[in-house]
């Protein structure tokens, strides 16, 4: 598995135009490996095939580093760590907080941030609701937390004013755009592209309004 593994990483970077250090694509490889073998009693992911684990989870979260905000990011209702953990590895230069209520998948973040020496992520087992930070994030992030409405009324007391909410959809979510309140300002919505993998993927830009803060 672990060279059908390297063969996918090389092969899906290869397509989408990355090059990154051998060490790296370790580290990713590393990683992959760990939830595999957590996943099997902890249930942290249900896409396992060894093409969801390389397209639908490590690609799918570098495709969105070109819109990340800032250095001081977090990754709400991290679950099995995407995308924190694959962008904190492609830039040690961010700061990345994983955030989950749930105490076994934090477990999992914690071990295996440890394994593979990742200095530049913290987790923290908290509801968003009750999670507080000195200084707010230059971005938050969401890939599977419920609604877009819901992610911004539970998150908006952690972000920058000058911050961007980022949420990640596979389809175009009109439905979910239309319930934004006002107090948000909709950026724009990101078409994103996966090559070599037919997956609909789309990067919901918001701020919060100057003058609700």
């Amino acid at each position: 598995m672990s060279t059908l593994l390297k063969d996918l990483l090389a092969k899906a970077l290869q397509e989408n135009g990355y090059r990154f250090s051998a060490t790296t694509q370790e580290q990713w490889l590393h990683f992959l490996a760990e939830l595999q073998k957590w996943n099997q009693v902890f249930n942290l992911t249900a896409l396992t095939t060894p093409e969801d684990l390389v397209y639908l989870h490590i690609l799918d979260s570098l495709i969105i580093f070109p819109y990340l905000r800032g250095t001081r990011l977090l990754d709400v209702g991290s679950g099995g760590g995407f995308p924190g953990i694959p962008l904190a590895i492609m830039d040690p230069s961010k700061n990345w907080v994983l955030l989950d209520k749930n105490q076994k998948k934090t477990r999992f973040l914690i071990q295996v941030i440890a394994e593979l020496g990742l200095k530049n992520i913290t987790v923290v087992c908290k509801r968003c609701e009750t999670f507080h930070s000195e200084h707010g994030f230059d971005s938050i992030l969401s890939r599977a937390f419920g609604t877009i409405k819901l992610f911004l009324e539970t998150t908006k007391h952690l972000i920058h004013p000058e911050g961007y909410f980022l949420a990640m959809k596979g389809i175009y979510p009109e439905p979910e755009l239309a319930e934004i309140p006002a107090t948000f300002r909709l950026i724009d919505v990101q078409k994103l592209i996966i090559r070599g993998r037919q997956a609909e993927r789309h990067l919901v830009r918001i701020q919060p309004q100057q003058e609700a803060l």
